[in-house]
């Protein structure tokens, strides 16, 4: 039988290492949040190689006496956290770990000065050896340097990958620990390279402009909700992207629990669910959202790294996020906006640009040749148009009678309809400009509003009862995750019930999914319930069937309208919630100011 023996100091650093250090990403984001809970004010990061090279992380904060200094290199040494309650933590790190594993793995040199001292002191720790120790000449507070990462471990080495993708990885870091902390100035330098630099002392909703996108601030809403919670309240504070503002992919999404950057599935699914049936299913929202919860609520202690936590109750955050989301997206939801990353023709804005056009409407005319045609010998014969107005084509608009703007325009904002082109675009003159819309995205989202407003929840709701109601056979572990939720899905319409520990009987399915596969929709849930920690997938999936029917009874493109139709489309959208926004996600208006057309015309 083998013998049990303990660890060496040094095996266990480097196991803990494993935990904690798993790319120089990871041991930054250690050290940039030593530097918070240090109480600074100003934190520079610079790393050369993305971070293969050397991190360094220099800060303003408390300092650090000789003694301190030393005590913090040993394992499970803290002064974050005062007592023994864990579970009442404030700080971001507090499992005492971070900086001995770091310096089992790399050369660790820590210089330190509290405020009220006259000199700092510095010390060199090399792959877990102390080889240099004494005095340091610095300002108030600490300076620490890692270099050659997992030098002596090339086990661990080979498994890095190239400076590039390291640089993004402790871009990203720095990107969320500065949207965190709007109050502390940050600066990222990479080699030469100054990345960034933000002020102190800056809202949140700035500090996220700044990071992320700067037309974030035109095409997002700010949040800040509150909601009773146990003892205390939730706040659910940010900036959330108009859904015409998406991505392709979902990295820019940056989710915070009391302050604290995190990756949570449950989060995640609440922002899916929020946006559902407003984004195309290959795009994501860009959004920062700040959730503060009383700390009995968490339970951040589940992670080495502290990316994950753990909600009480886990469904009214989850709810709390999604009405929230949705709340303060009807607020902004009539406003049009172009997505970062397609062609499409977006909120055309003046540019601060003199005697130019702006961007938007020079990419119109992007290819065409304005030069005066050449002269010819040919002698073209001379037209006569008096007469000859038949030949003409005429206009597709529909405008019979124009109708002056009222005096109080400013009820309009998508102003009087002037025509119609091409059987599918209104063409609208408002008090500041030109706006085009889109007719049947307009009408299909308004279809929509209109049959969740009458009640088509309780509509979709009704039930379509099987003739034999049917065995579902799942393991145990689903039948138990199903059996939590039959409430919810019997006020969705599918009624299930236990059938014994390995099964579930399915009585009656919604009726707008009577096709549905019973065995295959309560899979489905199953599933989406192990991943998100509810179901948002039978909810979808009504709301899918509820888009489908919006788009087939909206108006098509193609249709032709008088002025009063066209009109009457234009008030509805005023006052139709998410109306900026088709079903899928794409604007359904677009506005040209009266400044950029008359730069087209050199007026301006």
């Amino acid at each position: 039988m083998p013998q049990i023996r303990r660890l060496p100091e040094t095996l266990v650093n480097r196991i803990a290492a494993g935990e904690v250090v798993e790319r120089p990403a990871s041991a930054l984001k250690e050290l940039v949040e030593n530097a918070i809970d240090s109480g600074a004010t100003s934190i520079t990061v610079a790393i050369v190689e993305g971070g293969l090279g050397s991190i360094q992380v220099t800060d303003d904060g408390c300092g650090m006496s000789p003694d301190q200094m030393a005590l913090a290199l040993e394992r499970h040494a803290t002064s974050k956290l005062p007592d023994d309650a864990i579970e009442q933590v404030a700080t971001l790190g507090f499992r005492g770990e971070a900086l001995p594993s770091i310096g089992s793995v790399a050369k660790l040199t820590i210089e330190s000065r509290p405020g009220d001292s006259a000199e700092g002191w510095k010390r060199v720790v090399d792959h877990g050896a102390l080889v240099e120790e004494g005095p340091a000449a610095l300002p108030p507070g600490t300076r620490v340097r890692v270099e050659n990462l997992f030098a002596k471990i090339p086990a661990r080495r080979k498994f890095l990958r190239t400076p590039r993708s390291e640089y993004g990885a402790c871009h990203d870091v720095v990107r969320r620990l500065a949207m965190a902390r709007p109050d502390i100035a940050f600066t990222f330098e990479h080699g030469e390279r100054r990345i960034f630099a933000v002020q102190g002392g800056q809202t949140a909703a700035v500090r996220v402009a700044q990071i992320v996108a700067r037309e974030l601030a035109e095409n997002g809403v700010e949040i800040d909700l509150e909601r009773p919670s146990g003892d205390g309240v939730m706040r659910l504070t940010g900036v959330a992207g108009l859904p015409t503002y998406n991505r392709g992919v979902a990295d820019h999404q940056y989710l915070f629990v009391n302050g604290r950057p995190v990756k949570d599935r449950l989060l995640t699914g609440a922002v899916r669910g929020a946006y559902a049936e407003m984004l195309a299913r290959d795009r994501h929202a860009v959004l920062a959202l700040f959730l503060d919860i009383p700390f009995a609520d968490v339970d951040v202690n589940v992670h080495p790294a502290k990316t994950e936590v753990r909600f009480r109750d886990a469904a009214a955050v989850r709810g709390f996020i999604v009405s929230g989301l949705r709340q303060a997206l009807s607020t902004g939801d009539r406003r049009s906006a172009q997505a970062p990353d397609s062609g499409a023709m977006g909120r055309w804005r003046a540019e601060p640009v003199q005697d130019e056009v702006s961007p938007a409407l020079r990419s119109i005319f992007a290819g065409r040749d304005w030069a005066p045609a050449a002269r010819s010998n040919v002698t073209e014969p001379r037209v006569d148009w008096a007469g000859e107005t038949e030949t003409l084509a005429e206009p597709q608009g529909r405008a019979e009678t124009a109708e002056a703007l009222p005096e109080n325009v400013e009820d309009y904002p998508l102003g009087i309809a002037r025509g119609q082109v091409a059987n599918t675009y209104i063409v609208a003159e408002s008090a500041d400009g030109l706006v085009l819309v889109d007719q049947h995205a307009a009408h299909e989202r308004i279809v929509l509003e209109r049959l969740r407003a009458a009640g088509a929840g309780e509509k979709v709701a009704a039930s379509q009862a099987l003739l034999i109601p049917e065995v579902v056979e799942l393991e145990e572990a689903d039948c138990d995750r199903l059996e939590e939720h039959i409430d919810q899905f019997a006020s969705l319409g599918l009624m299930v019930e236990r059938f014994g520990p390995n099964a579930m009987l399915v009585r009656a399915i919604p009726g707008v999914l009577k096709k549905a596969n019973p065995k295959a929709l309560l899979c489905d849930l199953a599933d989406d319930i192990a991943k998100h920690g509810s179901s948002l997938l039978l909810t979808e999936k009504i709301e899918h069937v509820l888009a489908t029917i919006a788009c087939h009874g909206s108006v098509r493109a193609g249709r032709t309208l008088n002025v009063a139709e066209m009109n009457a489309l234009l008030r509805e959208m005023e006052s139709t919630p998410r109306s900026g926004q088709c079903n899928h996600g794409r604007p359904t208006w677009v506005k040209l100011s009266m400044e950029d057309v008359e730069k087209l015309f050199g007026r301006h």
